[in-house]
């Protein structure tokens, strides 16, 4: 059987290298021979889930249905756990994604295993075979400067240019007074991942013009710290192999959601991998990935590779009416893994606009503490600023708006953050879990 599987590999891998030798032209039109490469592809990244003893996902049986009230966007997650009392599950949220094992390349040349996940594909068929999101606006990175690209290896695994390096400790010191900031900007910051010039999560499959979302989650220096660590909480146990939310055997790890608001509604939960700063890679548990600056279009909508949204410096760090904290103050102050931001955005991966990368347009209140809200969708922003309850935060680098903005009075701070969206449910669901949320 180990024969047959390998010899079908070669195949398809053959095929990918005749297709990828044509004209470039063929390649960039969904109608031609990129479209006939999506079978392939996934049949290869698939095969490489089940090879490394998973299972893989089967766009016409999958395993799991999700209803309207749970409105997962990721039909591949194997499980979700929707519970958000820490004081129950210390880590909040969870997901369990499929993991394939691919190769990173090293500053040196040489390469080095690595774990990845992927979210979206700007390939529609792509996407359906992995069920993951279709976000075609990501195919606006390719030349940018914010993408890279990639190889196969002989046995289908894919190789990247670049590599991360998990080891740092991560560390935050919150910032103090300054009128109406407190906490944030941090006086420092220490990502706890760094990647290296080559890296971007934003990844050109080889002689394709299709992007893919790729996450890098684990290799020989670490895990991300978006692994939750059921063994403990401490930094020592951030790069623990031991810990059984990583799970090369069964080609699955379990990551920590972050909770946001969309359109007046909560449980916008997304997780974060990468960021162009090293300010929000150490508040929002990311690695630190500066090509990701590189990435076309600051905030501008619809146009660009990204999307804007909007945290705020300095929002209520007391839950006075049941609607929570908020703010990179708040996320700041708190102990690692216990307090998100809870940021505003403006669309959901059902929206054909969508993309997992987001440019940080923040907002600063200009009224004391008891008296700010907390911000639930870009209209009130917008109003918000209008009134002068808001202004655009000091730190952003624009001094205007950008044109084709959701906002006219918001400018952004340059600051990229990979957000994929995994899931928006009815408050039905909150305490609830659904498939298989943590590793055998």
């Amino acid at each position: 059987m180990k024969t047959i599987k390998l010899i079908a590999t070669a195949v398809l891998l053959s095929s990918l290298f005749l297709i990828s030798c044509n004209d470039d032209d063929d390649n960039v039109n969904q109608s031609g021979e990129q479209q006939d490469q999506a079978p392939d592809i996934a049949s290869l990244l698939l095969g490489s889930i089940e090879a490394d003893g998973g299972i893989p996902y089967d766009a016409d049986n999958p395993a799991l249905t999700f209803t309207s009230a749970q409105n997962v966007f990721l039909p591949s997650v194997l499980g979700i756990d929707f519970r958000i009392d820490r004081t129950i599950v210390p880590a909040g949220p969870t997901a369990r994604f499929p993991m394939f094992q691919g190769w990173e390349t090293l500053p040196n040349g040489d390469r080095r295993e690595g774990y990845y996940i992927i979210t979206e594909a700007s390939d529609s068929d792509l996407a359906n075979e992995l069920g993951v999101i279709f976000a075609p606006r990501m195919a606006n990175a390719i030349g940018s400067g914010g993408d890279q690209g990639s190889q196969w290896t002989d046995d289908g695994r894919l190789i990247f240019e670049g590599s991360v390096d998990f080891s740092p400790t991560r560390d935050l010191s919150p910032g103090g007074a300054d009128g109406e900031l407190l906490g944030f900007p941090p006086a420092s910051v220490t990502p706890g991942a760094v990647a290296d010039d080559n890296w971007s999560s934003y990844v050109v499959l080889p002689g394709t013009s299709i992007v893919i979302n790729a996450q890098l989650v684990a290799n020989s220096t670490g895990l991300h710290d978006r692994i939750p660590n059921p063994n403990g909480t401490s930094q020592a146990d951030e790069d623990d192999f031991n810990n059984p939310n990583l799970a090369p055997d069964q080609a699955s790890v379990v990551l920590q959601l972050l909770d946001g608001w969309h359109d007046e509604d909560p449980y916008y939960f997304h997780i974060v991998t990468d960021t162009s700063d090293p300010g929000p890679a150490a508040i929002e548990l990311g690695v630190y990935a500066p090509r990701l600056a590189n990435l076309p279009t600051f905030g501008f909508f619809p146009g660009g590779s990204m999307l804007p949204f909007s945290p705020t410096a300095n929002g209520r760090t007391t839950d006075t009416d049941g609607f929570g904290v908020q703010g990179l103050n708040t996320a700041s102050l708190s102990d690692r893994q216990q307090q998100d931001p809870t940021n505003t955005f403006p669309i959901d991966p059902s929206d054909s606009n969508y993309a997992p990368m987001w440019d940080a347009h923040i907002t600063e209140f200009t009224v004391s503490e008891s008296d700010r809200p907390i911000l639930r969708s870009f209209d009130q922003i917008n109003d918000l600023l209008a009134d002068g309850t808001l202004v655009p935060f000091r730190g952003n680098i624009n001094n205007s708006p950008l044109a084709n903005s959701l906002s006219d009075l918001l400018t952004a701070t340059g600051a990229i953050i990979n957000c994929p969206v995994i899931t928006q449910p009815d408050a039905s669901v909150i305490g609830t879990q659904i498939g298989e949320p943590r590793n055998n």
